[in-house]
């Protein structure tokens, strides 16, 4: 069983960043993938970046050289820097996980956090 927490979401201005961090409980957590997914108002939820146990990255077009995701492995945490935010960017943050190799699709993570919000003003 994997427990996540998100914070360091937040209100800020365009072009502006945030980091956001996602702390696992358990302590096989080295082992899972973790993924950066989104929600924004009546949007359906987007993929925005993953990290694989090896350290194995991906990104969503959209974040590609403005979000960075990281692990700490010491610490079981995963972070996500964004940094250049757009309005675009407002939605809820979630982190979630899943055994082995990240994947695009959000159904197939089994342990998800309880989200964090960001807000971006133009």
């Amino acid at each position: 069983q994997v427990q996540l927490v998100e914070s360091g979401g937040g209100l800020v201005q365009a072009g502006d960043s945030l980091r956001l961090s996602c702390e696992a409980s358990g302590r096989t957590f080295r082992n899972y993938a973790v993924g950066w997914f989104r929600q924004a108002r009546g949007k359906e939820r987007e993929f925005v970046a993953a990290i694989n146990p090896g350290g194995g990255k991906t990104y969503a077009d959209f974040v590609k050289g403005r979000f960075t995701i990281s692990r700490d492995y010491a610490k079981n945490t995963v972070a996500l820097q964004m940094n250049s935010l757009k309005p675009e960017d407002t939605a809820v943050y979630y982190c979630a996980a899943r055994q082995l190799s990240f994947v695009y699709d959000s159904a197939r993570y089994d342990y998800w956090g309880q989200g964090t919000q960001v807000t971006v003003s133009s």
